[in-house]
């Protein structure tokens, strides 16, 4: 049954909702995202899906015979206007990225993870994932096939949502979907295979998942190549002497599966990191690329280390024999683009007001308990002592948000991180203790219901304000040592800058890779009810959309291992 094109932009016409970009920083969604992290952590541990997907289909998928043209993309399923864009540009006929080089539409589509936001759930991925990429693909003659890989935020709820949405033979939109697990295996022309592994929650490869890939993979032989595909850039962070435990279970994975089969991981993909990096690999080919610019809000990068060490020493799976360099190519936006967007932070209370609403609350509740100390002071030992326990329990609460916050900010523990949120949180005790003594003052010298008026009104609007911009300084400050980078973005819930990949598998067997930018996002849509049934539902209200290139195209040769050496030749 063909579904009428819709006439307006309502949710009673399109079948979903237009939702805004998530406000990170928004007490409720904190205060949701931190809950449901902490209970998926918790249940995940107990009753973990990889374990539980063993009596769902294991089967191994074929696309494409002498070519194939497919995309990644990855972090999308956020704001409407974002995720649109980027889904309309996926869905298009063909893309002309710059004059004579045409892109045909990919008849794959991979998604990298976290494809929906704030965290999963039906409404969320029928309105931010399933609703806007129904509405950029409606009817296609030929319906491309669509896999997916969940990220962090899919996890949240187990599970269970994202298998229902993907791994239930269900279209999302014009794209038909055919995976059964969180997982999967595509054997691709000329001797390729994509490969993608759930690590999440723990960083491990569970056994039914290993058993899958060994049977998914038999087919394998020695010197065929594999794009393999992690929820997180985990090479990154070890690469440049960070912690080494999730890219030691992508080593691991290779070890156990892909190399005893022949295979050669030639490129690794990821999302997470809402930007565009590839790293490419010195005196080689092997290619590692970020590129999470689906629909999330935009991630800095320009503190991205210039190499990686990949193993890295202290890996625990690695070997002297395989130790290789990663230069790092290309990134989007570039290092002095993304300097400059981080000093929009100063935005932060107009883009989080519900965050300027916490600041007033903090601000309030702290002036008033130390008012209420000061007018104990007169009631002897005992009544100061009671009348000032409020407050104290009032600073030593706001200290430790503000040491949390930091090492929140690391995702670990630590000195550095400690030291940070304890400065960070007397910064806002020194504005609470100045603002005290203003009242203080203005009480001992105007009428009561002055000082009961200013301490109500000019407290949240102004001090809030200003508590805010205080956190908003803290994180351009703290981001120039490495610490609360993802808050710094986030604060600001960047729209643009996005992008994806688009690759192509020629009959000589060799892979290319054309990374795509969208520099600019459309915010005014209008309906196209007239229009043929295959094409998008909304069209911009103006300019026409445009993906150009990041960077030339990335050209990797299949190649092959010789046996019984360590050097390798293009076939």
């Amino acid at each position: 049954m063909k579904q009428s094109r819709p006439s307006d932009l309502s949710e009673e016409e399109l079948g979903f909702r237009i939702r805004g970009p998530v406000r990170w920083l928004l007490p409720s969604v904190l205060a949701s995202i931190g809950i449901k992290a902490v209970l998926s952590g918790i249940f995940g541990a107990y009753a973990d899906k990889r374990e539980l997907q063993s009596s769902l289909p294991a089967d191994g998928y074929q696309h494409g015979t002498d070519e194939l043209w497919f995309d990644f993309v990855a972090d999308l399923g956020d704001g409407f206007d974002a995720t649109y864009t980027v889904a309309s540009l996926l869905a298009a006929p063909a893309l002309e990225p710059v004059d004579g080089l045409r892109l045909p539409r990919a008849s794959l589509l991979v998604m990298g993870g976290d494809e929906v936001y704030p965290a999963a759930s039906s409404t969320a991925y029928e309105d931010r994932t399933k609703g806007p990429y129904r509405a950029a693909l409606p009817e296609p003659a030929d319906p491309p096939t669509l896999f997916a890989l969940p990220g962090n935020h899919d996890w949240y709820d187990g599970l269970t949502a994202f298998l229902r949405v993907f791994a239930q033979q269900r279209p999302v939109g014009g794209w038909k979907t055919e995976q059964g697990r969180s997982y999967f295996a595509i054997e691709l022309p000329q001797r390729w295979w994509l490969v993608a592994i759930d690590t999440q929650f723990g960083g491990y490869i569970d056994a039914p998942q290993l058993a899958y890939f060994r049977a998914a993979l038999a087919g394998m032989q020695a010197g065929d190549a594999v794009i393999l595909c992690t929820p997180t850039p985990a090479w990154v962070h070890a690469g440049a002497g960070g912690d080494t435990h999730e890219y030691d279970t992508i080593r691991f994975f290779d070890r156990e599966i892909i190399k005893p089969l022949g295979g050669v991981t030639r490129v690794m993909l990821s999302g997470d990191s809402h930007h565009y990096a590839r790293y490419s690999e010195r005196d080689g080919s092997g290619q590692r690329i970020t590129s999470g610019g689906g629909g999330a809000f935009l991630s800095a990068s320009h503190l991205l280390p210039a190499e990686l060490t990949l193993p890295p020493k202290v890996s625990r799976v690695a070997d002297v024999n395989e130790v290789a360099t990663f230069d790092q190519v290309s990134t989007y936006p570039d290092a002095k683009e993304s300097k400059r967007l981080a000093k929009g932070i100063y935005k932060l209370p107009f883009r989080n007001p519900g965050f300027w609403g916490l600041t007033a609350g903090l601000q309030t509740v702290l002036a008033l308990l130390v008012q209420f100390g000061l007018a104990g002071e007169s009631q002897g030992i005992f009544g100061v002592m009671a009348a000032w326990t409020p407050a104290a329990f009032g600073v030593v609460f706001t200290i430790l948000a503000g040491v949390l916050f930091a090492r929140f900010g690391l995702k670990r523990s630590g000195l550095a991180a400690g030291v940070a949120g304890f400065l960070h949180s007397l910064a806002h005790l020194a504005l609470m203790l100045a603002w005290a003594a203003v009242l203080f003052r203005l009480s001992q010298s105007a009428a009561d219901w002055i000082t009961v008026l200013v301490t109500l009104l000019v407290t949240p609007v102004v001090v809030g304000f200003v508590d805010a911009e205080l956190v908003a300084a803290y994180l351009l400050i703290a981001g120039k040592f490495g610490f609360n980078m993802n808050e710094l973005f986030a604060g600001q819930s960047i729209e643009d800058y996005k992008g994806f990949l688009r690759l192509h598998i020629n009959r000589a067997g060799d892979l290319t890779i054309y990374p795509l930018k969208i520099p600019k996002v459309c915010h005014d849509w209008k309906a196209d009810p007239t229009a043929s049934p295959e094409t998008p539902w909304l069209i911009p209200n103006g300019p026409t959309l445009r993906a150009t290139l990041i960077e030339p195209p990335i050209e990797v040769p299949r190649g092959t291992t010789l046996p019984g050496t360590d050097t390798t030749a293009v076939l």
